[in-house]
């Protein structure tokens, strides 16, 4: 019987024999690497990234036709795991070495696509993780041909033992954000964007504060988000979340060139896809479903990061929080444009999703930069909660997401969860009152100047 391979997606990385090979391939040494990467495939055959660091290091010590088997063999044991980041790696492998990877792309797309027969709404148990207890790399008597000669061994035993179970039957999975919302054309280009590229622990992927193009998919390892107290007592930076298998990151940086809102840290040795913005939008323009997709997954990931901290969004159930995703548009600002106007009527209601807004108020010659937003923070709920025209121009400092909804879709949506306008209420009164004080006294800055900081 076909057993699937324990890289799922979502699961965390312990550490293991993977993570002291992956190590020590990234410090070049190739002999331990492969010693400690292909005893792990002996013992857990049906494990991807076992085979995907083992034929990596093949490929190096001059062994590319037992490479290109084993990697073969990852992406298929990766496809019945469930772990299409996994297999997107191996792919991208394959490719590196010459190899047509068209009917890989394929059956990868065919397995995780919309109306796949591989998809179930039915959650299976996850097969048990390898048990590496007493686990010894290979002897390191082992060197040279010798060595290889034992890690092709290993590769060939563990494609008998595929090729014995094939004719079993297909491992179900079910559907994976994003990528099974896709047919099947769609997918594929859209997997074949990404490039695979490997990072030791404490490798910073992503620096908070500095602009980014690209976007991350976790094939292998742990992550973890970091953002700044925004203090300067030196306290530590703040944990947001640990990002495992299967975890997609950076996609902000689709939408705008707004300023990295967190830090990306690998706690372990990591396999990580990435694309570039060039390259989506390469496969978007041909493609119009992908982007799509991906600006509807983007927004979804907006409503939920929201979710932790956005006054409208916190007053709402979690569960009824993914149906406001339809309600909201996506709106990118410029640095230097104008959210809201000082004396008009207000059109709806922003969220900041990334970026930086400043509030500036003018009373006569005088401009007074009254505050600066961050994601989290709303816009336009004075004019909108107090029913008048807006009192400060909202002006985006960076390139600035923002969540909009509209006036009437607001209204619809304090009808039904009472607590937001209570929310907004408190929150329209007391910048209302701050904006009066502020021009009561000194400016604090000179807007023109904040502004184009």
């Amino acid at each position: 019987m076909r057993v699937a391979p324990p890289d799922l997606p979502g699961a965390q990385t312990t550490d293991s024999p993977i993570d002291r090979a992956l190590a020590l391939l990234l410090a070049n040494e190739t002999e331990a690497a492969l010693r400690w990467a292909a005893a792990a495939v002996e013992r857990a055959p049906s494990m991807p990234s076992a085979l995907v660091i083992t034929c990596r290091l093949l490929e190096q010590m001059g062994r590319p036709e037992a490479a290109v088997e084993g990697f073969e063999l990852a992406i298929r044991r990766a496809i019945d795991g469930a772990n299409l980041p996994l297999a997107v790696a191996a792919i991208g492998d394959l490719r590196a070495l010459g190899v047509d990877v068209r009917d890989d792309l394929d059956a990868l797309a065919s397995a995780f696509c919309q109306g796949s027969d591989r998809l179930t709404e039915t959650e299976a148990p996850p097969p048990p993780l390898p048990n590496f207890e007493g686990f010894q790399p290979l002897s390191s008597f082992l060197t040279g041909p010798a060595l290889t000669s034992k890690a092709t061994q290993i590769v060939h035993t563990a494609k008998r033992e595929y090729d014995d179970a094939t004719g079993s039957e297909i491992l179900l999975t079910a559907p994976l954000p994003l990528f099974s919302a896709m047919p099947k054309e769609a997918l594929r280009d859209l997997v074949g964007a990404f490039e695979m590229i490997t990072v030791p622990a404490g490798h910073c992927v992503i620096q908070e504060g500095e602009e980014g193009s690209e976007a991350y998919i976790v094939a292998r390892g742990e992550l973890e988000v970091l953002r700044s107290s925004g203090d300067d007592d030196g306290r530590p930076p703040i944990l947001l979340a640990r990002l495992v298998s299967g975890a997609l990151f950076g996609e902000m940086a689709l939408l705008s060139r707004a300023p990295r809102a967190a830090s990306v840290v690998a706690t372990r040795p990591s396999i990580l896809l990435v694309a570039k913005r060039e390259a989506l939008e390469a496969v978007a323009e041909g493609r119009p479903e992908v982007a799509v997709e991906l600006a509807a997954h983007c927004r979804r990931r907006m409503v939920a990061n929201l979710g932790r901290t956005s006054p409208v969004l916190v007053a709402v159930p979690p569960q009824e929080r993914t149906m406001l995703v339809e309600r909201f548009e996506t709106r990118i600002y410029e640095k230097g444009e104008k959210l809201v106007t000082q004396g008009q009527e207000a059109t709806g209601l922003h969220l900041v999703a990334s970026g930086r807004v400043a509030v500036v108020a003018h009373d006569g010659a005088e401009s007074v930069v009254l505050t600066s937003l961050s994601p989290g923070e709303t816009v336009g709920e004075v004019a909108l909660v107090l029913r008048r025209k807006a009192n400060a121009d909202v002006i985006a400092v960076h390139p600035t997401v923002t969540l909009f909804l509209p006036r009437e879709e607001f209204l619809s949506l304090v009808h039904d969860h009472p607590g937001v306008l209570h929310g907004l209420y408190m929150t329209a009164v007391r910048r209302d009152d701050e904006t009066a004080i502020a021009l009561d006294n000194a400016p604090a800055a000179i807007a023109d100047d904040y502004v184009l900081l």
